[in-house]
């Protein structure tokens, strides 16, 4: 719940100082922000509360559905550790992990794919942590139990809700911003006559949607890759030595990468190169920063 009040304060001010950057913007270049709009046929409250209620509205269902649909997308089956040997260890080791990073027993899933793990849910105390099958194949129990400890960090550190909740800020402020930039160029190319909106509006709001998008893309991600770091360190703090972590991520720069779904990636475990548009870290920053804090340097 204190997640959820802070997300609503957070997005009230985020809409507070938009509309306060896009008056100063407009007064700046000679225009009356709200009777420019207004001419346009656009109200400025009405729009920011849209905004605020598509931009939220998205990232809080995607948030309340992300275990159902994970699992669906990934074909994962929850285990409770009575199908074998494999299954035991898991869930014996995750209840373990869990307990030490302070989280309720998170449901344990095991899908089908090459090597991959994730986390996911809406709560930090109703959580899935689920690995691929060769994941479990592939790795030694020290590298696997490295990966559950980065997930149920994770899952301690709250990141599948902050990082949903950032996600929705951005795009209030992507709706927010193409529809008032389509509008006052609409506006400018009519030469001040007051008509309903026309094609220009429509393409310039597609296409400030589209570079808006990447950019709060770029803002999210950069966010996402800070978040692993964190993971890593939480591993490492869980298991008393980063030792394993760093030899689970050399043995994934070994492996086929498990692919996941777009909604997916930035929980899951792999990344070998890193981009502005990558929701990890490349393997080879996330070994030297857990190599620096095996050698008491910070990370």
């Amino acid at each position: 719940m204190k997640r959820v009040f802070l997300f609503l304060v957070t997005n009230m001010a985020v809409m507070l100082v938009l509309s306060v950057a896009f008056q100063v913007v407009c007064a700046l270049i000679g225009q009356d922000a709200l009777a420019e709009l207004s001419h346009n046929g656009i109200d400025f409250g009405v729009l920011a509360v849209w905004a605020l209620v598509f931009g939220m509205g998205g990232a809080i269902i995607s948030l309340l559905m992300s275990k159902t649909m994970a699992k669906l997308a990934t074909h994962a089956t929850v285990i409770d550790g009575s199908e074998g040997p494999t299954e035991r260890w898991l869930v014996d080791t995750v209840r373990q992990l869990a307990e030490r990073a302070g989280v309720k027993m998170p449901e344990v899933a095991i899908y089908p794919g090459e090597a991959n793990a994730f986390a996911t849910g809406a709560f930090r105390n109703s959580a899935l942590v689920a690995v691929s099958t060769k994941i479990t194949e592939q790795m030694t129990r020290d590298e696997l139990r490295a990966v559950l400890g980065h997930e149920l960090s994770h899952v301690a550190n709250g990141d599948m809700v902050t990082l949903t909740l950032l996600q929705g800020v951005l795009n209030a402020c992507v709706l927010f911003l193409a529809r008032v930039i389509g509008a006052l160029a609409d506006g400018a190319l009519s030469g001040g006559r007051e008509r309903r909106r026309g094609g220009m509006y429509y393409l310039v709001y597609y296409v400030m949607q589209i570079v808006l998008g990447i950019g709060a893309s770029i803002v999210v991600n950069a966010f996402s890759r800070r978040r692993e770091y964190a993971a890593d360190r939480g591993s490492a703090e869980l298991l008393v030595s980063p030792g394993p972590m760093i030899a689970a991520l050399r043995r994934l720069g070994n492996l086929q990468p498990g692919i996941l779904p777009d909604s997916l990636k930035a929980m899951g475990i792999s990344g070998r190169h890193a981009s502005l548009l990558s929701t990890h870290p490349s393997l080879e920053d996330r070994i030297a920063a857990l190599e620096r804090l095996q050698l008491g340097l910070g990370a």
